[in-house]
């Protein structure tokens, strides 16, 4: 298969299946961890996300980071591990395209200044690099480092 092809069908595949990590993790999260108490809402409408905002407490936010966390992590490491060539970069492509999003995503639904600056700091470029390092992919990191 050509390279380049072969690259960018792991961006793509890593982008889907992250991506439906993060929406399944999304999409249980109220299972995982409850709201508080009098709160209801549905994790998969903004609005009602949104009308529900102001009540939530820090663990209520624990879902959607490590949502937008493994999603990236997952896309990431699919990324570096089937790429053909470039697998550092396929990772971190794949991290700006969820950082993207959640930029979009805490703009869209405006939460806690801190839950912002700690899931878009440590939730996608730091597990795009980690999936990355899980790919086994020691050599190609090695040889970016020497030029």
């Amino acid at each position: 298969m050509n390279p380049i092809v072969k690259n960018i069908l792991a961006v793509i595949v890593g982008a889907i299946l992250g991506g439906y990590l993060n929406s399944y993790l999304i999409g249980i999260s109220i299972d995982v961890i409850p709201p508080p108490e009098g709160v209801d809402y549905d994790p998969n409408d903004m609005e009602s996300i949104i009308a529900a905002m102001p009540q939530f407490k820090p663990i209520n936010f624990l879902m959607p980071f490590l949502a937008h966390a493994l999603g990236t992590l997952l896309g990431a490491f699919i990324a570096a591990k089937f790429s053909a060539s470039k697998k550092l970069a396929m990772a971190m492509l794949i991290g700006g395209l969820f950082l993207i999003g959640g930029i979009m995503v805490n703009v869209m639904i405006p939460g806690p200044t801190w839950f912002a600056a700690v899931d878009l700091i440590f939730a996608y470029i730091p597990m795009a690099w980690l999936g990355f390092k899980l790919a086994g992919e020691k050599k190609e990191l090695h040889n970016f480092n020497e030029g």
